[in-house]
């Protein structure tokens, strides 16, 4: 717990930023940040609403339709944005420490978001200016045929409270890369680190308006910033209940919609694996970030030839784990983000019991809790599920762990896609042939063979099924910024005299 009083302190901006100026809501409302390591209130910011979110768009709308940015040359934007990564490499440990006060996870995970999130804006400042389009061939003699891409608009976007910068950082990157203005809305439980991003990037000297945020609930300013027809493209990451509703309520515009929406993700283990690293990456896959993560491995399939073997391997392991503050060098894992998230994962350890599987370790709230007040919850596994279990199918959002029992390759695939989500599954085997058949056979936007949580820039981002719409990072990613526009052109235009040449 070392240095908590002092790291409990914040000196930022607590306001919203429109059309190039720092403002208060026009409700003159605010709301208190709290850190979930103690429960204590850190701060106030000001909670926008519906007519918050009109001006921005309105700030937007005019700095993409009449002002310079869609115009400037791609290279000029990327640029600004690879600044953008600078400033993210020069302000790394007040960045991190903002995050960790935002979510209460620990100082080195946010550490390591920041040095992600200086690569995505690197990345994608110097992808800006690759995509020349494309010349197709035409049918038509003495003609040329071209594609070209262009920004899609105003974009708006949303960013969930796990990962609040990081997460954020996927969706500015590409949308200023591509020439787009965006109106922001981190959550409202989590600002601190998109305030600041905010800061960074009007020193870095974007024009005015290209950059909008406002701070609010979901249930207003989400809401107003998915129905409002100034918006061209509506980027949400965050629960499934809610991104059904921006995929509904956006339809009455038909804007563009990009929508991750989490996973129930499965890490098979069969019996050839590697045990100690399948061990140790299971650990990895759940309990950074106290299993809040949309890709967290916690459904576990295991071969029944070294089940009861990997079990005990883990309960070992895991109740070896240290709970702790954010800032406390020894911490592992800190708490969840809310008391009300906690329920949400204590209601899912009456569902287990309900349901006959068996909570091997955890399963409550610690004893001992580092601090009284803060969100904290034990590191649990539960063995004796099976994939018709609401365990199997539903995300739990926390760091919890349970164990599916197989036999064969088949069972696994069949149990494994046996969800509506398909956003990341892994697999772990030294048999080659059976890697690639599992790989090819698993429903999944990604897939790792012995490894697991493993993302980078470079590579999309998103999942089958009910994981959403669209793809982050890559190439892909910037290309959900953009429209694509088919430029014809011909050379040689003579008359047809079809209509009314003949007398």
């Amino acid at each position: 717990m070392a240095g908590n009083v002092n790291n409990l302190s914040y000196n930022g901006k607590t306001k919203m930023y429109i059309d190039g100026k720092w403002v208060d809501s026009i409700s003159g409302r605010s709301r208190e940040i709290v850190y979930p390591c103690t429960g204590e209130v850190i701060t106030k910011v000001t909670e926008g609403n519906e007519e918050d979110v009109k001006l921005a768009v309105q700030a937007a709308r005019r700095a993409f339709d009449q002002g310079s940015w869609p115009k400037t040359p791609a290279a000029e934007r990327g640029r600004l944005v690879e600044k953008l990564a600078d400033k993210v490499e020069e302000n790394r440990e007040e960045l991190a420490r903002l995050e960790s006060l935002d979510t209460g996870k620990t100082v080195e995970e946010s550490r390591w978001d920041m040095d992600d999130i200086a690569g995505i804006f690197r990345y994608f400042g110097q992808l800006a200016d690759k995509e020349g389009g494309e010349i197709i061939e035409s049918p038509v003699p003495n003609t040329t045929s071209r594609l070209v891409r262009e920004p899609v608009g105003v974009a708006a976007q949303i960013s969930p409270w796990n990962y609040p910068l990081l997460q954020a950082s996927w969706k500015i990157a590409p949308a200023l890369a591509a020439g787009c203005t965006i109106v922001m809305k981190p959550s409202e439980i989590t600002p601190f680190t998109t305030i600041r991003i905010t800061e960074l990037a009007e020193e870095v000297g974007f024009p005015q308006g290209v950059i909008n945020l406002v701070l609010g609930a979901g249930a207003t300013v989400g809401t107003e910033m998915t129905v409002n027809p100034g918006v061209d493209l509506v980027s949400f990451t965050g629960g499934i209940v809610t991104g059904k509703k921006i995929l509904k309520a956006a339809s009455d515009t038909v804007k563009k919609v990009a929508l991750e929406l989490g996973g129930k993700n499965p890490n098979i283990v069969f019996g050839d694996a590697d045990f100690d690293t399948a061990v140790d990456f299971a650990l990895n896959g759940v309990f950074f970030h106290a299993g809040q993560i949309c890709s967290a491995g916690s459904r576990i399939l295991v071969e029944s030839s070294i089940h009861d073997k990997f079990v005990a391997a883990l309960k070992e392991r895991i109740s070896n784990i240290k709970l702790g503050d954010a800032f406390d060098p020894e911490t592992e894992m800190g708490p969840l983000i809310s008391e009300e998230h906690r329920a949400k994962v204590e209601k899912y350890m009456a569902v287990a019991k309900e349901e006959g599987a068996r909570i091997v370790l955890g399963g409550e709230r610690p004893r001992n809790p580092p601090h009284q007040g803060g969100y904290y919850f034990m590191p649990t596994l539960i063995t004796g599920v099976n994939n018709n279990m609401r365990l199997a199918k539903e995300e739990i959002f926390g760091p919890v762990i349970t164990i599916e029992s197989f036999d064969g390759e088949e069972e696994a695939v069949r149990w494994a896609n046996d969800t509506i989500y398909g956003l990341s599954a892994g697999l772990w085997t030294k048999d080659q042939d059976r890697a690639e058949r599992v790989a090819a056979a698993l429903r999944a936007g990604t897939v790792w063979i012995n490894d697991f949580n493993i993302y980078f820039v470079q590579a999309p981002w998103g999942g089958y099924k009910q994981s959403g719409l669209g793809r982050e990072l890559g190439k892909p990613g910037l290309e959900e910024y953009t429209e694509v526009k088919h430029i014809y052109q011909n050379h040689a235009n003579e008359p047809v005299n079809w209509f009314g040449a003949k007398k």
